[in-house]
């Protein structure tokens, strides 16, 4: 999977399940911002991650994962 079916895929589905225009899913954007997540939906998108792209985030990886170019990052390095 290319990075751009990766920031394609992974912005349509976000922007469908957190209820938000895809158009403020910019690469520099901060997720949980931008997403408007608390803790309980932090989990919901680590859930959605491991099952879309079968790449799963320990919780010791999450604080380097704070924007969506860092998503990116991370599941086009773990897929």
């Amino acid at each position: 999977m290319t990075r751009e079916e990766i920031v394609s895929k992974i912005n349509s589905v976000l922007a469908e399940e957190f209820e938000v225009e895809e158009s403020v899913i910019t690469p520099d954007a901060n997720i949980k911002n931008t997403l408007a997540l608390d803790s309980l939906s932090l989990v919901d998108l680590v859930a959605l991650i491991q099952h879309e792209y079968k790449v799963k985030i320990p919780a010791e990886d999450l604080p380097k994962v704070q924007t969506f170019s860092d998503l990116y990052d991370y599941i086009e390095a773990h897929a």
